[in-house]
């Protein structure tokens, strides 16, 4: 089961560290967040797009050599969660 404080608390963790996020942190929440929301989430070479309820985001992960995604797409994912109530700036 969900827990909405520790899910909080990744979310405003990420926050924290923009340029040093991975994407396995981003699915770690939104999976998370599948007991709250329909959640879908498609995935190619290049990136994967999340659909919380109507938001959607994408994160671009084919940085060869590069665990980290760019922080232009974490600001992307915390606008959503800001949306819905998740994470305040």
């Amino acid at each position: 089961m969900a827990q909405p404080d520790k899910i909080k608390k990744t979310i405003a963790e990420i926050a924290q560290r923009r340029k040093n996020v991975t994407l396995s942190e981003i699915e770690w929440v939104v999976n998370q967040l599948k007991e709250f929301y329909e959640v879908q989430v498609r995935t190619n070479d290049h990136a994967t797009l999340f659909r919380i309820d109507q938001y959607r985001f994408n994160v671009c992960s084919h940085n060869p050599g590069e665990k980290q995604i760019k922080a232009i797409y974490v600001d992307t994912f915390l606008d959503v969660m800001s949306e819905l109530g998740w994470y305040e700036e």
